[in-house]
């Protein structure tokens, strides 16, 4: 790193976030150097002759309270001294995106207005953002097909033709993805089921307890808030291909 600038991520102490494997600070996450070490660091950087041109936190994903980014910018505003060419302060990502119908989403205006105050006061900061998902969540759906129709007891279980290997966000971290019966849908929502794929894991499970209009073999279901995270992180877990990518774009 000799000769190079470079942007030091720092952790902030906590972490947030919908479930413990997105939460990315504090003292049980690998990522970040810990504020007590930044003036070890700030000496490595002067023995191997980079420079520290910015300060990077990120606290998580899921987020939805737009004080987080604004405690971050603080944050990293406080450390900045010890770094006299410290210009950008990265406040990561995470923005979150309602994924439960009615839930309330990031309130956009709230967070501008909390950045827009912190730049007037520390107008000698550039400030980034990592909006990813926020930005392509919603903008993809999975669709899959029933297979099968099960029951166990008081359980019913939907079986569809992809899983995990296409959509691994809920067995990994519970993440809540919207199902609705695609081919009912003027049809009340009066099935309670689990709906599963096909891989052999219990894991294997895209939602419990879902509320859909009743499915039959040959229905397509439609998962939501599939357009981030969901392709780029599918396998050929048991020698099944994950879903087909289809682009649909509107010409004006």
């Amino acid at each position: 790193f000799g000769g190079r600038s470079v942007i030091i991520r720092v952790d902030p102490g906590h972490g947030r976030g919908h479930h413990q494997h997105v939460k990315t600070a504090g003292i049980q996450s690998k990522f970040g150097v810990w504020p007590t070490e930044l003036d070890e660091l700030l000496e490595t950087t002067k023995d191997i002759g980079c420079t520290v041109v910015g300060l990077h936190a990120h606290a998580g994903s899921g987020i939805l309270t737009p004080e987080n980014w604004q405690q971050t910018a603080l944050f990293l505003a406080s450390l900045a001294h010890r770094f006299p060419e410290v210009k950008v302060l990265n406040l990561g990502g995470g923005l979150g995106v309602p994924e439960k119908p009615g839930e309330c989403g990031l309130d956009l205006d709230d967070f501008d207005s909390l950045l827009v105050a912190f730049r007037q006061a520390h107008p000698q900061f550039e400030l980034w953002l990592e909006p990813g998902r926020y930005l392509v969540a919603n903008a993809g759906v999975l669709l899959a097909r029933v297979t099968q129709l099960k029951q166990k007891g008081e359980v019913t279980y939907v079986g569809i033709d992809t899983g995990m290997n296409s959509l691994i966000r809920p067995a990994l971290y519970g993440s809540f993805h919207h199902i609705v019966n695609l081919s009912r849908l003027d049809e009340p929502a009066t099935m309670v089921a689990h709906i599963v794929g096909p891989i052999c894991e219990s894991g294997d499970t895209l939602g419990y307890g879902r509320h859909i209009a009743p499915a039959q073999e040959g229905d397509v279901l439609l998962l939501a808030t599939a357009g981030a995270y969901g392709r780029v992180m599918s396998s050929n877990y048991n020698l099944r291909e994950p879903a087909k990518e289809v682009y649909l774009a509107t010409q004006k």
